[in-house]
């Protein structure tokens, strides 16, 4: 008898240590402040190696642009006369034609008229930053609108605003792009910015029904969530709803589907001008969009044995944005589901 009561009284003190450990622990994660899920989501960010290298390698990339004319070590656009038609090699190999053999005046060479290859690479920095983003924006602005309208309001107004997305879904973004670019390529609109105002426009006429289709799925299960029933039983207008309660808690979606996007852009940028019908050729010397990467792979994929850099060059430069565009939008997408924040 009495080594049972030993034992009660051992299980007793036992239990209140370790009641005693749980409160000190409820106190501590009370004590500690709260995060927001902004917060916490750069937090589960900055743990992915993957997608920090991707952010600081565009960064970097922003940098170059910003300061291309610093970084360019000749005018991308002028042609070297004495080096046109020999094709320069890049500034470690030497060969025994003195007018081929590499100069750090020409880092990584020239082209076959005598243009600096790494100058060009690096303003081609400029104009992929700004076909990626500018044509983001432009797809956020039409599609995120028009899917929150679609799946706040639903019924007829959705069915209706949902076969007009599939009709435009429907037709090739590539094919309409191509057909853009040659259709209004010598208009006033497609001479501006040496093409880029109507590559922006030919990149987003149909790609925003993807962000429009997302953004409609995601308010169609928002609207039906407490807080929503919650704003529409105190009495707060549709407008207040909509962009008070629901559009901030798309803003996850959104910043992943831009994130992907960007990529998508530049890649299809460099598609057309391989084809010949993207950014066109710049022979002002102060232009600030004076080649593409596109461009350079099209003059790069005619001369590749005798200058590999021409190619090479701007090939790796689009793989590299592309993979890290790739990186940070999966970051993004595991740092913003809620299914994982801790």
């Amino acid at each position: 008898m009495s080594q049972t009561a030993a034992e009660f009284a051992d299980l007793t003190l036992q239990d209140l240590a370790e009641t005693e450990a749980l409160d000190e622990i409820t106190l501590k994660q009370l004590a500690r402040p709260s995060r927001s899920l902004w917060s916490n989501a750069w937090r589960r960010l900055r743990k992915n190696k993957m997608a920090m290298a991707g952010l600081i390698y565009l960064a970097f990339l922003l940098v170059v642009a910003v300061f291309a004319s610093a970084i360019a070590t000749q005018n991308p656009v002028r042609a070297d006369v004495a080096t046109a038609g020999t094709l320069r090699q890049a500034a470690w190999i030497e060969d025994p034609n003195p007018l081929k053999t590499g100069s750090w005046d020409y880092p990584l060479g020239t082209d076959s008229i005598g243009r600096d290859v790494f100058s060009r690479l690096v303003y081609g920095t400029r104009v992929s930053l700004v076909v990626g983003f500018i044509p983001m924006l432009v797809i956020m602005f039409v599609g995120v609108p028009f899917g929150l309208i679609a799946g706040y309001t639903g019924g007829r107004i959705d069915n209706l605003m949902m076969r007009i997305t599939d009709m435009v879904y429907a037709f090739p973004a590539l094919l309409l792009a191509i057909i853009m670019q040659i259709s209004f390529g010598g208009s006033r609109v497609g001479s501006l910015l040496n093409g880029l105002v109507l590559l922006f426009l030919s990149l987003s006429i149909v790609n925003w029904t993807g962000v429009a289709r997302l953004v409609r799925g995601t308010t169609l299960s928002l609207a039906e969530k407490e807080f929503v029933e919650s704003a529409r039983a105190s009495g707060a207008s549709h407008g207040r709803i909509l962009f008070k309660h629901i559009f901030p808690n798309t803003l996850g979606a959104i910043i992943v589907a831009g994130a992907f996007i960007i990529p998508t852009a530049i890649i299809s940028e460099a598609v057309l001008s391989y084809l010949g019908v993207g950014l066109r050729p710049s022979v002002d010397l102060g232009s600030p969009f004076p080649t593409s990467w596109g461009q350079m792979i099209l003059d790069g994929s005619k001369f590749y044995q005798a200058q590999l850099w021409m190619l090479l060059g701007p090939s790796l430069a689009i793989a590299l944005i592309t993979l890290a565009f790739t990186f940070v939008g999966d970051g993004l997408r595991d740092a913003l589901d809620p299914r994982g924040i801790d």
